[in-house]
């Protein structure tokens, strides 16, 4: 078996977060592409509040709770 096929046998065998922290740091190490700023300010915000939320899960919010000051903010009806 070649060290891909190890390694994505291996990978595959993670939890579901665990996999998705690999992602991110997997991402992270690649090379933007070609006209796109490595240092992306909204690309690195993502990342930093991707991080925040994991160190501190109390701060996000639900899904419905998401909708809801959507559609205040912008005035929409349920």
């Amino acid at each position: 078996m070649s060290t891909l096929a190890e390694a994505e046998k291996l990978i595959l065998s993670l939890s579901e977060k665990e996999r998705a922290h690999l992602i991110g740091k997997l991402l992270r190490s690649l090379r933007p592409p070609p006209g796109v700023d490595g240092k992306n300010a909204g690309i690195a915000e993502a990342l930093r509040r991707s991080d925040e939320l994991k160190s501190n899960p109390e701060l996000g919010i639900s899904i419905e709770e998401l909708d809801t000051r959507i559609r205040e903010r912008f005035g929409w009806k349920s």
